[in-house]
């Protein structure tokens, strides 16, 4: 994600999910068919400095152990760091709707000498984890679920007990990164989304600069 194009479209996701429309350039799920320049974009080194990626698995707070699912996980940006979290007698679930980020996913875990990383294909969105998590993060990927608080609502059914949902998205308005205004979910509007789920805030971390993170319990 280079912050020198701060109002492309593409420029948000940890990963994937379920589109509004088949545009020019994108797949049936929004995504940008050019492979290779969105993972430019995903992957710029200039994105650690502001997503900061470790600080927000260690705020997940995960055991050794524990189950994890990353919603629109993409290439592994957050899926691998979820997977040393864990260690090697965690879990962790990658979801993605895209079956060439799948492949990326895991060739990119063999060559880390990670096997605790499970790819799941959900060629038609929102996919599920197949047992009950710990933790369950959605990151710059919301805005892509035709039907967020319904999603919300099947994730929340495969949390374990104490589980607990994060979304971290970008704030409203214009920012130096991430996706155009109209293509955001405002904080406001994802908390409409999560108490239409059900959920209730249990906390909120306010150390990324453009991003709310906000962790979610069955209310």
């Amino acid at each position: 994600m280079s912050t020198h194009s701060p109002k492309h479209p593409d420029a948000h996701g940890a990963g994937h999910g379920h589109g509004h429309g088949h545009a020019p350039g994108r797949d049936r799920h929004g995504n940008p068919e050019d492979l290779d320049a969105y993972l430019a974009r995903l992957e710029d080194p200039s994105r650690v400095e502001w997503q900061k990626p470790d600080e927000v698995v260690a705020a997940l707070g995960l055991r050794p152990g524990a189950v994890a699912c990353d919603a629109g996980a993409g290439p592994g940006y957050f899926a691998l760091r979820l997977a040393r979290a864990v260690g090697q007698s965690g879990r962790v679930y990658a979801i993605d709707v895209e079956p060439r980020m799948i492949a990326l996913l895991e060739e990119r875990a063999r060559a880390a000498g990670i096997a605790n990383v499970h790819p799941l294909l959900a060629p038609e969105g929102e996919g599920l984890p197949p047992e009950p998590c710990d933790a369950i993060l959605v990151v710059n990927t919301f805005h892509h679920f035709p039907d967020g608080p319904g999603y919300l609502r099947r994730l929340s059914e495969r949390l374990a007990p104490g589980g607990r949902i994060v979304n971290v998205d970008f704030h409203a308005g214009e920012l130096p990164v991430g996706p155009p205004p109209d293509h955001k979910v405002s904080r406001e509007d994802f908390l409409a989304a999560a108490r239409a789920a059900g959920l209730a805030v249990a906390a909120e971390r306010t150390f990324l600069p453009y991003q709310y993170f906000l962790e979610l319990r069955v209310g």
